[in-house]
């Protein structure tokens, strides 16, 4: 971590407290994904495709799966959210409302700096407060309720495809690291890189460690992660369907294009990146906004905006 921060003694002090955030969201969320104790549970193995990779038996290669859009439709926090909702952790007018907002601020492309700051600060304070234990219990039940449907086959086949050489999988993911965690779990893969959220004795403070874990700071937590299990990035392989990606999948010898939005489709032709898209008619490359900046990554932004209000209240 020191020589990490060490190096970024060229920057200015903006852009030095940006990336510094990044490396510690990253380096936080690796030391997340390798100190959890949960079990994996094994699902049965989908139909394989595209046998030609990866290699069998190279232990010094993983894959790294974003998770929205890439290999499950929709957002997780916005299927975390409709659960909490549920739940009654927030109403109705909170929901309509830090929605609507989080769409104009996605759409515009206008984003207020200390809004932003603010929101990195306290993105999960929604449940400030409450049990650690208590968030993971009612994970496995909005992964039942919400998500288990929303899987894509295509994208599930790769991840199992990598299993069954050998290899450890994992997802990397803007949402809480426990919800992260549960997915990872149910779907059989090795663990889950997530956005990680400060507890004292197993509750909740209501401030991230670092930042959410999205852009740069996967990638940080992809090279932590990889430095930590003596893994050869060249060897390893990475999927995601957004060009806020493009760090991550930069990071590997194996960059795939999953679903992706046109930034990312532009930028994968460039590179001559490997393309698996899975949605029916390729509609959501057709339309006008981007598939991240669609209904399910708008409502998934909004328990962050919640968070927010109830903090200012």
């Amino acid at each position: 971590m020191l020589s990490a921060m060490a190096a970024l003694g060229w920057l200015t002090p903006r852009r030095r407290s940006a990336t510094a955030r990044s490396v510690l969201a990253g380096e936080a969320s690796a030391e997340a994904a390798r100190t959890s104790s949960q079990e994996a549970e094994a699902p049965p193995s989908p139909d394989k495709e595209e046998a030609e990779f990866p290699v069998r038996g190279d232990d010094r290669a993983a894959a790294f799966f974003d998770l929205d859009n890439t290999v499950m439709q929709g957002a997780a926090l916005f299927h975390f959210g409709r659960g909490l909702y549920k739940r009654k952790f927030f109403d109705t007018r909170d929901l309509i409302k830090f929605a609507w907002q989080q769409a104009w601020f996605r759409l515009a492309g206008v984003e207020d700096p200390d809004h932003m700051q603010d929101a990195r600060d306290s993105a999960l304070s929604i449940v400030q407060g409450h049990r650690v234990s208590e968030l993971k219990a009612i994970g496995e039940e909005i992964y039942d309720e919400y998500m288990a449907e929303r899987i894509w086959p295509g994208t599930r086949a790769l991840a199992q495809a990598h299993l069954d050489a050998g290899q450890k999988v994992w997802l990397v993911t803007a949402a809480p690291v426990e919800i992260a965690q549960v997915i990872a779990r149910r779907l059989g893969l090795t663990g889950a890189l997530g956005t990680v959220a400060e507890s004292i004795d197993g509750v909740y403070t209501g401030r991230l460690v670092g930042e959410p874990l999205h852009g740069p700071a996967k990638a940080e937590a992809v090279r932590a992660l990889a430095a930590a299990e003596g893994l050869d990035l060249s060897r390893c392989a990475a999927y995601s369907d957004s060009h806020n990606d493009i760090p991550m999948l930069s990071l590997v010898g194996h960059p795939y294009a999953v679903n992706p939005d046109a930034k990312l489709r532009r930028h994968a032709r460039q590179m001559d990146w490997r393309l698996r898209d899975y949605r029916t008619g390729r509609k959501a490359a057709k339309v006008g906004i981007p598939a991240a900046a669609g209904v399910g990554a708008v409502a998934g932004g909004t328990a962050a905006a919640i968070a927010l209000h109830r903090r200012r209240r």
